[in-house]
């Protein structure tokens, strides 16, 4: 973390206004949170510095409210789950600005923890307004952000507060970077990458940066379909976009002129159907039925992953092998998440995984836990990995 200011460079908290931008977009069902994953992630950060004495006030979003303040999108009953991770009374303003927000930060004492209203009540947080940022910026006599799953956004709470008050990474972030540092920026080689998913079109820029950063690329899901199908292969009724032909053709390409071996499937598992335990048979891919669909890959596939994962030094995974989501259709991308996992825990290998899909499908193979780092971050993670520079973290560097 040498390139960004951390919680580390601060010189004291005590008494200070501390405005903490968190990710709470948490899923909610009946008013109760379901998942509290993100915000056991950001504990860490709003412990560390309410136990030095600090007034932490806490920014976030919640879903995509689009006509003002409604109680579908408050923010209030993340408030009582938030104190419920933390062990500790989490208070609550119904505004992010103006009275009700300035009351509510006036009355906390040294340690208190409280949580404004959704910023994305006003149109012009995420429009970066200055004047609102300023109101933002009222309340606070430090920012830090700790919301790296925002961070590929330019709005007033992610990155125009960082121009108006001292800036940091928290904690959540901090490892976030120092985890993404070690996957692309400066990795151990050789570093393998794995990158699955329906459709070619969705990360034709993160194919286009991987294929020059690192040397070997292991395509799978429906998007490995498309470039079967550049190269001549006939995959039946698979997904597939013929018409990126030329970009998949590209993609190898620029790889075979980097030295990055692209590792497509050998064989695959071909069903008649989508759906759960249809009728299946292995196949060589040049033999796939014209009536078959290609639902995940083979065990000469698997091996041939297995293979290039001990090899690495460190592993990038971004979507997964087959269509994991319905047996028997997960087996190969279960296969390689348990191979990636236990080579992880034996220090042989770095693994930093991330996207919705690829953490879904490692919790379905009870491995998320022994990766290197699992990001939950999303949209920031794909946008790092396609090498484009994140406006919350670039503002964070010293």
């Amino acid at each position: 973390m040498a390139g960004f200011k951390t919680l580390d460079d601060i010189d004291a908290v005590s008494g200070k206004r501390v405005l903490v931008r968190v990710d709470l977009n948490v899923p909610v069902a009946d008013g109760k949170v379901t998942d509290a994953t993100r915000i056991e992630r950001i504990a860490p950060t709003i412990s560390e510095l309410s136990g030095k004495g600090a007034k932490v006030i806490l920014l976030a979003h919640f879903g995509r409210p689009k006509d003002g303040p409604s109680a579908e999108f408050s923010l209030e009953p993340i408030a009582r789950a938030t104190a419920d991770v933390l062990g500790r009374p989490v208070g609550f303003a119904a505004d992010c600005i103006g009275d009700k927000a300035a009351g509510a930060v006036a009355a906390m004492k040294d340690g208190d923890v409280l949580l404004l209203e959704n910023t994305r009540f006003y149109k012009a947080e995420e429009k970066n307004e200055p004047a609102f940022t300023e109101k933002l910026a009222a309340n606070g006599d430090i920012y830090v952000n700790d919301a790296f799953s925002a961070a590929h956004r330019a709005h007033a709470s992610t990155e125009g507060l960082a121009h108006r008050l001292p800036a940091y990474a928290g904690r959540t972030m901090q490892a976030e970077l120092d985890a993404l540092e070690k996957g692309l920026g400066d990795p151990v080689r050789p570093v393998v990458a794995i990158v699955g998913g329906a459709k070619v079109s969705t990360k034709i820029d993160l194919l286009m940066n991987l294929v020059r950063k690192v040397d070997a690329l292991v395509i799978g899901g429906g998007m490995a379909n498309t470039f079967l199908a550049a190269r001549g292969t006939d995959v039946g009724k698979s997904l597939c976009e013929h018409d990126l032909a030329s970009t998949a053709k590209q993609i190898m390409i620029e790889a075979a002129e980097a030295g990055c071996a692209i590792i497509l499937p050998a064989d695959g598992v071909v069903a008649r159907e989508f759906k759960a335990g249809a009728a299946s048979e292995t196949v060589a891919i040049e033999a796939v039925p014209a009536d078959g669909m290609i639902l995940d890959v083979g065990e000469k596939t698997v091996k041939t992953v297995t293979d290039w994962i001990d090899r690495a030094a460190t592993l990038v995974w971004n979507g997964p092998l087959g269509a994991f989501e319905i047996e028997p259709f997960d087996r190969a991308t279960v296969a390689a998440a348990k191979h990636a996992a236990a080579r992880t825990k034996e220090g042989k290998l770095v693994s930093v995984a991330g996207g919705g899909d690829t953490v879904a499908a490692l919790n379905h193979a009870g491995v998320a836990d022994d990766f290197t780092y699992v990001s939950t971050a999303g949209g920031a993670f794909l946008e790092w990995m396609e090498g484009k520079p994140l406006p919350g973290v670039e503002v964070l560097k010293r």
